[in-house]
């Protein structure tokens, strides 16, 4: 096992892994930027070392510097939570090539999957629904007016490279497939430096399902069953839950062991995720692979009393899985409401600021997961998730009920947050029954 580990992060997530560390005996360092001198969490790390400005490209992803910092602190592994580097082959390769352990998949895991067109065929060998449309790359405007005529509209102009909604546009049409392949490709070129898109069947109404899975270095991969992740604004999660509240148990299993297959056909080890969408008649097909823990992994964690983070860093040191697949079960039901700092009422606008006032609610069933406090300045430099807020009860009638009181429980002031559209979807009707797909939000619940 390991004796010192870097997180290569910050916020909650660094909080996070830095609790898993100290609970396993693991020294631990922890980087910052300028604008993250202040996070309370520095104080509980062995060791603290200021990486650069608080611009991200000149601190949480300069490899460099991060590397200097492992090298400087003499650390043997490297976790890179979600975000930033997590998914990134090179800076992987680069600590490896360094002797120090990235706390991930193996590089060329990660080649397989993390291009969507790879991938794509990879889960066609696999034996895993994929979504019709083409093979691989659209490289020529003509031969996708045909493609597109043959699988019919809407389709789904997708980066081959993307992630969170960028470089994707929907079609109902050839004129609007025509500007939208271009958009596409400008975007993606401009996100990640790879104008590489693909075409898919839109399936309206979907919903988005997701298998938390995970693979340790001696063949043996489970999962860890599914989260429902519906409830979007602009393909950004608001809130996730777990079991997904429409698949049957046969769907269920069906769903969970193609993510298992997948993840095997690509040699994979470590935590990963294998997102769905998910149609009308609880037909999945695959969507991508998120190569690192993600955001809602507490969400898993609830229901199945398995500690992830714990789990990522045993089987980067090399060690077995301490569980087998049947011991996995679904204990209750969970839900995850992500607290960003923006306002609903502005169309979402960032609300960054100091925290002058906090209280975090508790109580049977609640989990608070966040790195704020009252006195906290919110940078603007980064995502404006300010935490997690969770419930786990028996019940998902219960969870509703519980997360209902929380969010009326929970008081920050002066900044504005998600906190009332979630209190609102709590209350959706259409959500207690189940009944919503990925663009309900904006299409019902934001459209007045």
């Amino acid at each position: 096992m390991f004796s010192k580990i870097l997180i290569a992060n910050r916020g909650e997530i660094a909080l996070r892994v830095l609790r898993a560390c100290k609970e396993m005996g693991i020294q631990t360092v922890c980087v910052y930027s300028t604008a993250d001198k202040d996070a309370a969490y520095l104080k509980l790390a062995d060791q603290a070392i200021c990486i650069g400005e608080g611009p991200a490209a000149d601190s949480y992803l300069n490899i460099p510097r991060l590397i200097s910092a492992a090298e400087i602190c003499d650390v043997e592994a490297i976790h890179p939570g979600y975000g930033f580097l997590a998914e990134n082959a090179h800076f992987a390769e680069v600590c490896r090539s360094c002797k120090i352990e990235f706390i991930g998949p193996p590089v060329a895991a990660m080649a397989a999957i993390g291009d969507k067109v790879a991938c794509k065929r990879l889960a066609r060998k696999a034996k895993v629904p994929t979504v019709p449309g083409s093979e691989g790359e659209v490289d020529d405007e003509e031969k996708a007016v045909k493609l597109c005529a043959e699988i019919g509209y809407p389709v789904i102009v997708k980066a081959a490279a993307g992630g969170g909604g960028r470089g994707m546009r929907i079609a109902h049409n050839e004129a609007s497939l025509r500007a939208g392949l271009n958009q596409a490709r400008l975007e993606a070129e401009k996100a990640f430096k790879n104008s590489t898109v693909f075409i898919e069947k839109y399936i309206q109404y979907g919903r988005h399902v997701e298998v938390q899975v995970i693979a340790d270095q001696h063949g043996n991969a489970v999962h860890l069953w599914e989260r429902d992740c519906t409830m979007q604004r602009r393909h950004q999660k608001l809130v996730e839950e777990s079991p997904s509240p429409i698949l049957n148990q046969k769907t269920r299993e069906e769903l969970c062991a193609s993510a298992v297959r997948l993840v095997k056909a690509a040699g994979y080890y470590n935590a990963g995720t294998v997102e769905y969408i998910v149609d009308e008649n609880t037909n999945f097909y695959l969507l991508e692979v998120n190569a690192r823990i993600q955001v809602e992994h507490p969400v898993t964690e609830l229901v199945t009393g398995i500690d992830l983070i714990r789990e990522q860093i045993r089987v980067a040191a090399g060690e077995k899985l301490s569980f087998t697949q049947k011991d996995v079960k679904q204990n209750g039901h969970a839900i995850e409401c992500r607290i960003n700092a923006e306002d609903p009422a502005r169309n979402f606008a960032p609300s960054p600021g100091t925290i002058g006032e906090l209280r975090v609610p508790g109580g049977l069933g609640v989990r608070w997961d966040s790195h704020v406090y009252a006195g906290y300045k919110i940078p603007p430099n980064y995502d404006s998730m300010i935490g997690k807020l969770l419930v786990h009860r028996a019940t998902r009638e219960e969870a509703i009920t519980t997360m209902k009181r929380a969010l009326n429980e929970f008081h920050v002031d002066p900044i504005r947050t998600t906190i009332p559209l979630q209190l609102q979807i709590m209350d959706n009707e259409n959500f207690r029954k189940g009944e919503v797909d990925t663009g309900f939000v904006e299409r019902v619940m934001l459209a007045k």
